[in-house]
This record gives structure tokens, C-alpha cells and sequence, in this order.
């Protein structure tokens, strides 16, 4: 089974608290998108202004920033599970991920639309997990690009063992299609955020992923 992972992309500390919260009562897993506003056009809340319940829930960060090493502190001491960099960072990843593993952190991949995996095949061989990116960076609600779903054959034959995660515009139009490829994540912005009860369309994106067939 699919997982869906709700993701929080906010540039205030109160809008962050309150799906933080809101979460918290219902997601076993969340992904927290964290910008540098160079990476991308637009900055969000910066580490230290996150937090997340300890209890049950499983945190991920998406850490769209151009120099990783500089948040490389900030992120040890909130120990999150998994942290996905970008292969297109101006740094080279490797000596993070080392870094990470030795404080017991899984750390990912993450490609833009513009990348192929081949280039990046010892980064995704050093990785846990490894992240599909295919709406537009920076925000949510953009549509999703399944042209990069001809990426994921090529990342498991690169490793794997890698847990594969999707992000961009998954929404009930589009979840089962995407349940039923190679994928173990998806994570899911605005379909989720912009709900009226997030609770409910949690349940209703996991319903649809689980329902047999293909409808695109």
C-alpha cells in the first residue's frame, strides 16, 4: 500500500502552528517544506521556527536550500526521520548524508523536473529514499508532470532499496493512477490543506489510491 504524507509549505509561524497542530490529531506521517528563497523565488519559515508532536508522528523535511551544509546543525538537533536535499544544491551532497547517518538521520534525494538520475547516481546509491519532484517548486496546488514518472524505472535500477516518494499536484483526480506505479510515497500540499476537513480528505485520497484499476 501506498503511503500519502501530508505536506506543510507556509512563510508564517502561526499558519505552520496551526497545520502543525491540526495534523498532528490525524497524520501518523508529515513532510515540512523548508525554502532559502534562493533555491527557490520564495523563502518559508526557517527551521527553528518548527516543531512537530513527538508522539506517533513521523516527520520529514524537504529542505529546498542552495547550501545544505549550513542548515546541517539546525536539522541534527530537531531529529527528524528523513531529510531530503535537492541533487541540484550547490554543494555536494555526500558529505551531508555522512554527516546525517552518523546522528542516525535518513537522508534523500530530491530531483527536479530538469534532472535525470543518471547524473546523480552515487548520491542515490548513498540515499535512503529519493523524491520525484513534479509541480512547481516553492508552492502548492501546481499540476502534476507525469512525464516524471519515466524517473522512477531508472532510480531502482540505481538502488533498489530506495524508498520512492512523489510530490506534486496528486489530488483525488489523480491519486489512483499514481498508487498503481513503482512509488511508496505520496505527498500531498494543497489537496489536503486546502480542505475544508483535512481529516477527511486524508481518508478520502487513501481510499482512492486503494480502489483496483487505473483512471487517469
Amino acid at each position: 500500500m501506498i503511503e500519502i504524507v501530508p505536506t506543510i509549505l507556509t512563510s508564517t509561524v502561526e499558519e505552520y502552528r496551526h497545520f502543525a497542530e491540526r495534523y498532528s490529531k490525524f497524520a501518523k506521517r508529515v513532510q515540512i517544506d523548508i525554502s532559502d528563497g534562493i533555491f527557490t523565488p520564495a523563502m518559508t519559515i526557517t527551521e527553528s521556527n518548527i516543531w512537530w508532536p513527538t508522539a506517533g508522528i513521523v516527520a520529514d523535511l524537504h529542505m529546498m536550500v542552495s547550501e545544505p551544509s549550513k542548515h546541517l546543525d539546525a536539522i541534527i538537533g530537531l531529529k527528524p526521520s528523513l531529510v531530503y536535499f535537492h541533487a541540484e544544491a550547490s554543494e555536494p551532497l555526500l558529505p551531508v548524508f555522512e554527516r546525517l547517518h552518523t546522528e542516525g538521520i535518513k537522508c534523500g534525494v530530491a530531483l527536479l523536473a530538469r534532472s535525470f538520475p543518471g547524473k546523480f547516481t552515487e548520491e542515490l546509491k548513498a540515499a535512503d529514499a529519493a523524491l520525484i519532484f513534479a509541480g512547481t517548486l516553492g508552492q502548492q496546488g501546481g499540476q502534476a508532470d507525469f512525464l516524471q514518472t519515466e524517473k522512477i524505472p531508472l532510480i531502482r535500477n540505481i538502488n533498489p532499496n530506495l524508498e520512492i516518494a512523489w510530490d506534486g499536484g496528486v489530488n483525488m483526480q489523480n491519486v489512483r493512477a499514481l498508487a498503481h506505479l513503482d512509488l511508496d510515497v505520496l505527498d500531498v500540499g494543497s489537496a489536503i490543506a486546502s480542505a475544508d476537513d483535512p481529516e477527511q480528505a486524508l481518508k478520502d485520497l487513501d481510499a482512492e489510491a486503494d480502489r483496483p484499476g487505473v483512471l487517469i
